[in-house]
C-alpha cells in the first residue's frame, strides 16, 4: 500500500533572536541616531529603523558605523521582503570585508528564513555560510537546520548526511533520528526505519506520529497481525486523514489474512487519496464481497475498475465476469471474459477466462466476433486443453446458431481440420436459404448445389434439392423445377422435411405457369386432400388455382365448385372467385345467370380491380343476350369510371360495332373515330378503321374515308402488304425463341415502318427481347414508346419494366412518374403492389418523407402483400418517422417491422427496439434487445456497432463502468471501417471516463 508522505511536525525550540553587543563609546550625534535605528529594528520595525540606518550610513564617517548600517539596511530588506534585499546583503559582504558582522550576515539571512517557514530561501543561504568559521554549538545548530532544510525540499540524500552529523546531539539528535527513521521509511527501508524510530519511542511530542508508521511498515513487511494492532492502537488519536489510511492499513490487512468479512467494514471506511478510490481499491473491496458471495455488491466494485493494465486488473476482470455469471448476466460476464483473456499476466486466468468466454460466445452470442471464430480460436490457443473437445462439438453447432453462415463456410473452408461434411453441408444449406430470402437466387442457387452435393445428411440433401426447384421457378425455368420438385419427393428422407407437406401445391403451379393445367389440378387437389391445411391462404388459393386450372380446362362446373370453396374461406380474393364464377356460366349457356352474378358482382366489390372487367363483360352479355340498350349503358359506365382501363378502347369499339350491326353508322363512325383518336396503333384502332372503311364503301362515302385515313400515321394503305409481310416475319422468329434473329426483324421492321400499324407489338417485342438478354439500356428507349402512348395491351407490363429500370438507375422522378400511371390502371393486384412500393422507395430516397409515408400506407392497405412488402412499407414509414424527428410514428412502425422482418430489417428494427427503450430509461429491456441483435444479426456489422453504444449507455446509466467503457472501446477498435459510429463511441467514452475520473484515481479521462 503506498501512502502519501505525511505531514511532519517541525519540533525546535530554538533561540533565533539576534542579540547585538551594546557600544561602549561616548555618543555622538550619529552614534544617536545610530542606537535609535537599532532600537526600532530590535522592535521589528524594520521599515522605520531602515529609512534612519540609511541616514546614518549616508552621514557618519565612522566605518563600523557604515558597516553595521549597511548590515541592517540589507537585514531590514530581506525582513520585509524587498525587491533587491539579497543583492543588499552581497553587496555588504562586497564592501565591507573587514566587519566583525560579515560572518554571520549569511547565517543571519538563512536563520530568519528558517524560522518563516521558508526552507527553499534557507538552504541558498546556508550554502553560502557553509564554508564560514563556526563554533561546535553554532556548527551543530547550521547542521541541523540545513538537513532540516534539505529534508522539507525531499532532498533526502543530502539531507540525511548532515542529519546524522547531529544524530549523537543532545539536544537535536532526537529529531535528527526521527527525520532520518522517516526517510527510510518513505524510501522503504522499513527495518532501518524501525531501528530508528525505536530509538525515539519515548519522546513524547515525537511518538504521536510513530504508531502510523510503524503500522504502515509492518503492512508492507508483511507483519499484518502487528500492523492491525499497531493501526487500532492509533485509531482514537488519529485526524480525518489519518483515520482514514489507519483503516485500509487494518482493512488491507485482514483482506491478506484471508479474514474478507472482518477486512469489508475496514475496507470501507477508506476515503481514498483526495478523496478517490483506485483500482486496486475497488478490486479488494470487491474480492472480500465475492468470497462472502455477495455477487452483487462485488458487481459493484469491480465494474469501476476502469483502465486496468496490470495483474490485479485482469483478476479483478475474471471474477467480475463470475459474479457477472453468478447473478444471470451473460452479456455482461461474456465482456468481462473477454478482457482477462486480452491481458497476458497470468496465464492460467487467461486460460479460464478464454474457455468462458468461448462458452458464452456460443450461447448468447458475441458482438464482436463470429462464435465460430472465438470457439476455434480457443482450440487453435489450447489444443491439448482438457475441454478440447466439448469445445469441437460447440463449434459443430455453432455453424448454425449463430447464423452468420457466410463468415461460417469461410470458415469451415478454411479449417477443415474443426468440422465435417455434414457441418459444411448443413451450413451450405442456411446460408443459401438466406440469400433466398434476400431475392438473390442466383447465388442462393450455388450454395443448395454445394449443400446437394455433399450427400451426407440425407435431410439437408432432400431439403437442398427442394430450393434448388424454388429458384428455378423464380427464374422460370419450369422445367428444370419440375424435375427438382419430383427428385426432391422421391427422396426418402422428404416426408421428414417442413417443405413435403407443400410439395403438391408447388408442383401444381409449375404445371399451371407451363399451361398444363390438367396435371396442374391433379396436384392441387392432392394438395387439399393431403396438404397443410392449417395455412387458409394457401388453402384459398389452392382452391382459385384449381379453379383457374379447371376454367382454362373449359371444365368450368367442377371450377365454379372450386370457385366457391374459396368464396366460403373469405377474405382476399373474394372479388377474383366471384369474377371468375360468373364468368363461368356464360361458358356453361346461363346467361342470365352470368348477368346476375355481373350485376351483383360489380356492387358488391366497388374497389376491386376486376371491376372494370365486370362492366365489359356485362357489356358482351348483355349484348350477345339481345339487350343491346343494356350492353351500351354497362360499356358507357366502364368508360366512364375507368379512362385508364384497357378495356375501354374494346368496349367503344364494340359499341360501334353495335351500332354498324343495328344499322346507325353515323352513331358507329363516330364510336369507331373515338378509337382511333384516343388508341392510335392499338388492335382496336386497326380494327375500327377497318370497319369504319366498309360502313364509308357501304354508303359510297370512299374519298371522304380515303381523306380520314392520309391523317392517321399508323395506316399505310399502300404499303399494308409489304408491312405485314415484314412484321409476320419478325413474329415467327420471336414465336421461336430465337432471340437474335426476332431482334434484327423487328428492329428491321421499325426502321422501314416506323408509324406501322404493328409499330406498337414490335416495340414491346424488342423491349422483352432485350430485357430478357439483361440489355436493360437497350430495352428501356423501347418501353418507353410504349409508355407515351395511349393505354394499350401492352402498357401495364412495359410500365412495369419502365418503372424498373428507372428505379435501377437512380432516376427516381421519372421512376414515379411512370410507377403512379401504372398504379391508376394495372389490371393485375401485384403491379399495384409493385408501384406503390417502389414509389415509396424512391420518394424515400428523394427525402419526400410526408409522400414516403402516404404511399407506405397505401401498400399497407393493399390486399395479399406479402410480409417481405409489408416490413419494406413499415421500415419506410419508421424511417421517414425518424428523419422528420416523429420518434413515436417511427417506434410504432418498428414494431410492426420486428414481427414480420427477415435479415438486415429485422436488424434494424431490434437496434431501434433497443434505442427507443433506452429513451425511456428502460435499460435492462434496451439491453435484452441490443444482445439479441448482437446474438441473432451478427452479420450486419454497422447495425450491431450502434446496438453495442446504445448497449454502453444503458451501462453508463446502470453505474456499470466496466461494461460501458469496454463496449465503447472494442467498438472503437473493432469497427474502424465505420467511422461516424467509432467517432460516436469515442464522444459517449470521454463521457463515460470524465465521470469515472471524479472518483477514481487510475481513470485519465483524456486517454482514448
Amino acid at each position: 500500500m503506498k501512502l502519501a508522505q505525511k505531514g511532519v511536525a517541525v519540533l525546535l525550540v530554538l533561540g533565533s533572536a539576534v542579540s547585538f553587543a551594546q557600544e561602549s563609546k561616548i555618543y555622538t550625534y550619529t552614534e544617536k541616531d545610530f542606537q535609535k535605528a537599532l532600537d526600532l529594528y530590535n522592535k521589528k520595525q524594520y521599515q522605520a529603523s531602515q529609512v534612519v540606518f540609511q541616514n546614518v550610513k549616508k552621514n557618519t564617517e565612522d566605518e563600523e558605523i557604515e558597516a553595521n548600517s549597511a548590515y541592517y539596511i540589507a537585514n531590514a530588506a530581506i525582513r520585509t521582503n524587498q525587491l533587491g534585499a539579497d543583492q543588499l546583503m552581497e553587496d555588504f559582504v562586497t564592501n565591507y570585508p573587514t566587519s566583525t558582522k560579515r560572518g554571520s550576515a549569511f547565517m543571519d539571512v538563512a536563520d530568519y528564513y528558517f524560522a518563516q517557514g521558508k526552507y527553499a530561501n534557507a538552504l541558498k543561504w546556508y550554502d553560502r555560510a557553509e564554508d564560514r568559521s563556526m563554533g561546535n554549538a553554532e556548527r551543530e545548530e547550521f547542521n541541523f537546520k540545513k538537513g532540516y532544510s534539505l529534508f522539507v525540499a525531499k532532498k533526502y540524500g543530502p539531507a540525511r548526511e548532515y542529519l546524522e552529523r547531529v544524530s549523537t546531539s543532545q539536544k537535536y539528535g532526537s529529531q535528527a533520528k526521527y527525520y532520518i527513521g522517516y526517510m527510510a521509511y518513505q524510501g522503504d527501508d522499513y527495518n532501518e526505519a524501525n531501528q530508528y524510530f525505536d530509538q525515539v519511542a519515548g519522546n513524547q511530542e515525537l511518538n504521536k506520529n510513530l504508531s502510523y508508521y510503524q503500522a504502515d511498515m509492518n503492512f508492507k513487511l508483511g507483519n499484518f497481525d502487528k500492523a492491525i494492532s499497531l493501526a487500532k492502537e492509533q485509531l482514537p488519536n488519529a485526524d480525518r486523514n489519518e483515520l482514514s489510511e489507519l483503516n485500509k492499513i487494518i482493512g488491507e490487512s485482514y483482506f491478506n489474512k484471508k479474514e474478507y468479512s472482518t477486512a469489508i467494514p475496514y475496507l470501507k471506511e477508506y476515503q481514498g487519496k483526495n478523496g478517490k478510490w483506485n483500482n486496486t481499491d475497488f478490486y479488494q473491496l470487491g474480492y472480500a464481497y465475492y468470497k462472502q458471495g455477495e455477487y452483487e455488491l462485488a458487481i459493484n466494485q469491480f465494474n469501476k475498475i476502469v483502465e486496468g493494465k496490470n495483474s490485479v486488473a485482469q483478476n479483478a476482470y475474471y471474477h467480475l465476469g463470475e459474479c457477472y455469471l453468478k447473478t444471470g448476466k451473460k452479456q455482461e460476464a461474456l465482456n468481462a471474459f473477454r478482457n482477462a483473456t486480452e491481458m497476458p499476466y497470468d496465464e492460467q486466468i487467461k486460460k479460464d477466462a478464454f474457455l468462458n468466454y468461448a462458452r458464452l460466445s456460443y450461447e448468447i452470442g458475441n458482438p464482436y466476433q463470429s462464435a465460430p471464430l472465438v470457439l476455434t480460436n480457443y482450440l487453435k490457443a489450447y489444443p491439448d486443453s482438457e475441454n478440447a473437445q466439448e469445445i469441437r462439438e460447440l463449434l459443430v453447432d455453432s455453424y448454425i446458431t449463430s447464423k452468420n453462415y457466410d463468415a461460417a463456410l469461410e470458415l469451415l473452408e478454411n479449417n477443415k481440420n474443426y468440422s465435417t461434411k455434414t457441418t459444411y453441408q448443413k451450413v451450405a444449406f442456411y446460408r443459401g436459404l438466406e440469400l433466398f430470402n434476400e431475392g438473390k437466387y442466383e447465388e442462393a442457387k450455388t450454395y443448395f448445389d454445394k449443400s446437394a452435393k455433399e450427400q451426407q445428411d440425407q435431410l439437408f440433401t432432400a431439403r437442398a434439392t427442394f430450393w434448388n426447384a424454388e429458384v428455378d421457378y423464380i427464374l422460370e425455368n419450369y422445367d428444370e423445377a419440375v424435375i427438382g420438385y419430383k427428385q426432391f419427393d422421391q427422396n426418402a428422407m422428404a416426408p421428414q422435411t417442413p417443405e413435403f407437406k407443400n410439395i403438391d401445391y408447388n408442383l401444381a403451379y409449375v404445371y399451371f405457369k407451363q399451361k398444363e393445367y390438367s396435371k396442374a389440378a391433379d396436384h392441387f387437389k392432392e394438395f387439399l386432400n393431403s396438404g397443410d391445411q392449417k395455412n387458409m391462404a394457401r388453402v384459398k388459393d389452392s382452391y382459385l388455382r384449381l379453379g383457374d386450372s379447371q376454367f382454362a380446362a373449359s371444365q368450368y362446373w367442377p371450377a365454379m365448385e372450386a370457385y366457391n370453396k374459396a368464396i366460403e374461406i373469405g377474405g382476399d380474393d373474394a372479388d377474383y372467385a366471384h369474377f371468375q364464377k360468373a364468368i363461368s356460366y356464360g361458358f356453361v349457356d346461363r346467361s342470365e345467370k352470368k348477368i346476375e352474378e355481373l350485376e351483383s358482382f360489380a356492387n358488391r366489390f366497388p374497389n376491386s380491380p376486376l371491376r372494370d372487367d365486370a362492366f365489359y363483360e356485362l357489356g358482351n352479355t348483355y349484348i350477345n343476350n339481345n339487350q343491346t340498350q343494356k350492353g351500351i349503358n354497362a360499356y358507357g359506365k366502364l368508360a366512364r369510371e375507368y379512362r385508364m382501363s384497357s378495356f375501354v378502347p374494346k368496349a367503344i369499339l364494340k359499341e360501334g360495332l353495335v351500332y354498324y350491326n343495328g344499322g346507325d353508322n353515323e352513331k358507329a363512325l363516330s364510336k369507331f373515330k373515338t378509337v382511333v383518336s384516343n388508341y392510335p396503333n392499338t388492335p382496336e384502332a386497326l380494327q375500327a378503321v377497318s370497319t369504319a372503311k366498309q360502313v364509308y364503301v357501304d354508303q359510297g362515302r370512299v374519298g371522304e374515308y380515303a381523306s380520314w385515313v392520309k391523317g392517321l400515321d399508323f395506316v399505310n394503305v399502300t404499303e399494308t402488304e409489304l408491312e405485314s409481310a415484314s412484321f409476320e416475319s419478325a413474329e415467327r422468329q420471336y414465336v421461336q425463341n430465337k432471340s437474335t434473329q426476332a431482334i434484327k426483324g423487328f428492329e428491321s421492321y421499325l426502321n422501314q415502318f416506323p408509324n406501322g400499324s404493328n409499330a406498337l407489338k414490335a416495340h414491346f417485342y424488342l423491349g422483352q427481347l432485350y430485357y430478357k438478354q439483361g440489355d436493360k439500356a437497350r430495352a428501356l428507349p423501347h418501353y418507353e414508346y410504349i409508355v407515351n402512348q395511349k393505354r394499350n395491351e401492352f402498357s401495364e407490363e412495359a410500365y412495369v419494366r419502365a418503372g424498373e429500370i428507372y428505379l435501377e438507375n437512380k432516376n427516381y422522378n421519372k421512376a414515379i412518374t411512370v410507377l403512379k400511371t401504372l398504379e391508376q390502371g394495372a389490371d393485375f393486384q401485384e403491379n399495384i403492389v409493385f408501384a406503390r412500393s417502389n414509389i415509396m422507395k424512391a420518394s424515400y430516397a428523394l427525402k419526400n418523407y410526408p409522400e414516403t409515408i402516404t404511399y407506405a400506407e397505401k401498400v399497407l392497405n393493399t390486399p395479399k402483400v406479402d410480409d417481405r412488402i409489408k416490413s419494406d412499407a413499415y421500415t419506410m414509414i419508421a424511417r421517414s418517422a425518424i428523419a422528420t424527428g416523429n420518434e413515436a410514428k417511427a417506434k410504432t412502425a418498428y414494431a410492426e417491422v420486428q414481427k414480420i422482418a427477415t435479415g438486415e430489417l429485422a436488424a434494424e428494427a431490434l437496434y431501434y427496439d433497443a434505442y427507443f427503450k433506452n429513451q425511456e430509461g428502460n435499460y435492462k429491456a434496451s439491453n435484452e434487445a441490443a444482445q439479441r441483435l448482437a446474438k441473432d444479426y451478427s452479420a450486419y456489422k454497422e447495425t450491431g456497432a450502434k446496438g453495442l453504444i446504445i448497449m454502453a449507455k444503458n451501462f453508463a446509466a446502470m453505474d456499470d463502468a466496466f461494461q460501458a467503457t469496454y463496449i465503447l472501446q472494442s467498438v472503437i477498435d473493432n469497427f474502424a471501417q465505420f467511422p461516424a459510429v467509432v467517432e460516436e463511441a469515442r464522444t459517449e467514452l470521454s463521457i463515460v471516463k470524465t465521470k469515472e475520473a471524479q472518483r477514481n484515481s487510475s481513470v485519465n479521462p483524456n486517454q482514448n
